[in-house]
C-alpha cells in the first residue's frame, strides 16, 4: 500500500525512532509498504518518520540512479549493489569512513528542494534486515550518502540541518512556505 509521505513542518520528522526489538505484524506491514511508497514518490530512500512512524527503519534502493554510482562490500567482499536492493536497515549503526565530500541531496519530505550536503564518502553499516538477521556492509558513493541521510531521519535530523548557512538562507522562502503549508494542513485535519 502506498502511504502518504509527511512534509517538512510535520512534527513526526523531528522524532527520534524507537529501536525495533521484535518484528510485529505492524512492522512487517511497514516493511512491505515503505518500498512501494518510495518507488511511487520516485525516491531512493525513505525512513519510517517520513510515513508517520517513529521507528528505526529506513529502506533504500539506489539501482535507478545510474549517474551517481555506488560501491558495496558485503561481509568484507566486493558485491553487486543491485543484488541487495531494496535494502531494509532496522536499527542501523553507522561508522563514517573516508573523507567528507559535498554532494547533491534532496528529500521526499522536501519536494523540489535540493542542496549540496557534506558527508563522509564511505560508511560502515551494521543493521538488521527485514528477516531480523544481522547484516554488515561497507559502502560508498550514492549508497553511502543515502544510508547517512536516512539514518539522520531516525535521529530526527533533516538534511536542512546539514546545509551551510548561505544555502539555507537562499532556500528560506521555499522552506518557510512548505512548513506553513504543512502546518496549515495539519491544523485543518485536526481542526
Amino acid at each position: 500500500m502506498i502511504l502518504p509521505v509527511v512534509k517538512y513542518g510535520h512534527p513526526r520528522l523531528r522524532q527520534k525512532g524507537a529501536r525495533i526489538e521484535k518484528i510485529t505484524p505492524a512492522i512487517r506491514q511497514l516493511i512491505d509498504d515503505m518500498p512501494e511508497t518510495m518507488y511511487a514518490a520516485s525516491g531512493i530512500g525513505l525512513a519510517a518518520q517520513q510515513v508517520g512512524h517513529a521507528w528505526q527503519l529506513p529502506v533504500i534502493d539506489v539501482r535507478e540512479a545510474r549517474d551517481r554510482p555506488s560501491t558495496l562490500e558485503w561481509n568484507g567482499k566486493p558485491s553487486e549493489v543491485a543484488a541487495h536492493m531494496p535494502i531494509v536497515l532496522m536499527n542501523p549503526q553507522l561508522t563514517p569512513a573516508g573523507n567528507a565530500v559535498a554532494g547533491p541531496e534532496g528529500c521526499l519530505s522536501f519536494p523540489e528542494i535540493y542542496a549540496d550536503i557534506v558527508r563522509p564518502e564511505l560508511v560502515d553499516v551494521v543493521a538488521m534486515n527485514e528477516k531480523g538477521e544481522r547484516i554488515e556492509f561497507h559502502c560508498g558513493g550514492l549508497l553511502a550518502r543515502a544510508v547517512q541521510h536516512e539514518a539522520d531521519h531516525l535521529q530526527g535530523l533533516l538534511f536542512i540541518d546539514r546545509m551551510d548557512a548561505v544555502t539555507k538562507k537562499e532556500l528560506k522562502p521555499q522552506l518557510d512556505e512548505l512548513q506553513a503549508a504543512t502546518k496549515a494542513a495539519l491544523k485543518k485535519r485536526d481542526g
